[in-house]
């Protein structure tokens, strides 16, 4: 790796290259599923390969191979330089970037087990045995089970003499049980520990202590006792959101328009704009007092944590909103200069063969003071909802609508019976300031988001979102409701 990178700097830099990087990058997946009794697929791949990005005549240039071989790295850096020159030949605005010391050292994710040194024949078996329990339930028609594992090996080094690696590991499984209603063309869904399973930066010892088999009766007993649930009714109610719910809320209203390159039109045709534009930062109320937001990427466990991010920047912990005021964007090393800030960690790409850009870290809703127990028991009437089904939302991040998979009554401050179907909508801002409690630390939980997409081609990241019961009031609940 490091003979590779070498090579295709020095290139770089004499080929008049005012500044260039390089990423060696290896890659292991083992993706592991079994559907209705059976094994449904058992997928691993390696990749590796490299590239290299400069700036020359203010404008950048990248170039990547999969030919781990010196007189490669002096093509690709060529190229790479020869795009640049070529880039700069159209106006615009010279790259500028924010400044960073010299980094270097190496960072390792923290494992107990090692998913790759597990014998498969225990993770074949366990889901196996997950999938099972969810079979024994009568009334349920689709069982699956679900389990994923990654490990990246990267170097990066810069001609600003940053020297780092990492060793990043990723872990992650999950199980889903279906119920029909034959007669009435009815299906529901329960899904745990949420939609697409629970992943983060860990070991096997995350699967294990999932439960799935201990969990995998209750799951699907719910999804049959949906069937004979009333619907969700539509109306105006106060809701509480569990935690895995109030992630994908902060991921899809919150994390998505802080990414500066979005609110520059940067990064536009695929996942649109921001409402979050430039001015707005530092006073523009995006929640009530008690929503406290943060970027994170040093948070233990968390899918989006990491040593440096891929411009070599250090993980680091950014305030987001506080005290419901917008205070922070997520950056790159050439759009923080254009506020004035410097670059806050937040730039990745989801292989060597990708340009990075401004992904989500671990975009996380602080602790508040409540239990669940106290946040249900201060509500006379609303809904608890958990578990997404399905979601939209507009390309300014503004107009959204969820739908859970279950929600439960709340009647004189105690849970009362099943409603199916529920959905909610609401303003992004708007929905923010409804909120007046959220879940403490006890609740507080770091849930794994690994399918995020951004970018044309599309690069799809892993990313993490701190959360934990939280209460919102007079939301619109059970519009466009379905079956």
């Amino acid at each position: 790796m490091k003979d590779i990178a070498n090579t295709a700097l020095n290139v770089a830099v004499q080929l008049g290259a005012t500044y260039a990087d390089v990423r060696v990058m290896e890659r292991e997946t083992e993706e592991i599923s079994v559907k209705a009794g059976n094994v449904d697929g058992i997928n691993s791949a390696t990749t590796r390969g490299f590239n290299v990005r400069v700036v020359v005549n203010g404008a950048w240039g990248f170039a990547s191979s999969a030919i781990m071989e010196t007189a490669e790295a002096e093509r690709v850096a060529g190229q790479a330089v020869r795009i640049a020159k070529a880039s700069a030949l159209v106006a615009g605005q010279p790259v500028r970037l924010s400044p960073l010391p010299p980094q270097s050292g190496n960072y390792v994710t923290p494992v107990q087990r090692d998913p790759f040194l597990v014998p498969l024949g225990e993770k074949v078996s366990l889901l196996l045995r997950a999938d099972e329990a969810m079979r024994s339930v009568a009334g349920i028609a689709v069982t699956s089970a679900m389990m994923s594992s990654g490990k990246e090996t990267k170097l990066f080094v810069s001609s600003e003499g940053s020297v780092v690696t990492q060793t990043l590991y990723h872990c992650g499984a999950g199980i889903e049980a279906f119920a029909v209603d034959q007669q009435n063309g009815e299906m529901q869904r329960r899904s745990y520990p949420q939609a697409g399973g629970q992943h983060g930066t860990a070991g096997f010892e995350l699967v294990e202590a999932l439960d799935l088999v201990g969990n995998a009766p209750r799951i699907a007993t719910e999804a049959v006792q949906l069937l004979g649930a009333p619907q969700c009714e539509a109306g105006v109610r106060t809701i509480i959101l569990d935690g895995q719910q109030t992630a994908l809320q902060i991921h899809e209203s919150c994390g998505h328009p802080i990414e500066l390159d979005r609110v520059m039109g940067m990064e536009a045709g695929f996942v649109g704009k921001s409402f979050l534009t430039t001015e707005k930062l530092g006073t523009f109320r995006y929640g009530s007092p008690v929503v406290n937001i943060v970027a994170d990427a040093t948070t233990p466990g968390a899918l989006g944590s990491f040593g440096w991010d891929d411009e070599g920047v250090p993980a680091q912990s950014t305030p987001i909103v506080r005290e419901g005021i917008f205070s922070g964007y997520l950056m790159s090393r050439d759009t923080a200069p254009d506020l004035g800030l410097v670059s806050n960690g937040c730039v990745r790409a989801d292989s060597w063969n990708r340009l990075p850009m401004i992904r989500m870290t671990n975009v996380s809703l602080q602790p508040g003071t409540w239990s669940l127990e106290d946040l249900i028991a201060d509500t006379a009437d609303g809904l608890y909802l958990t578990t997404n089904r399905s979601w939209s939302i507009d390309n300014l991040r503004l107009n959204f609508q969820f739908a859970t998979e279950i929600g439960w009554e709340i009647k004189n401050g105690k849970l009362g019976a099943l409603v199916k179907n529920p959905t909610y909508t609401g303003i992004t801002p708007e929905f923010w300031r409804s909120c007046d409690a959220v879940g403490n630390r006890d609740h507080w939980q770091a849930w794994g988001t690994p399918n995020c997409g951004k970018g044309e081609p599309m690069q799809v990241m892993r990313t993490g979102h701190g959360a934990a019961p939280t209460r919102f009031r007079n939301v619109r609940v059970g519009v466009g409701a379905f079956k």
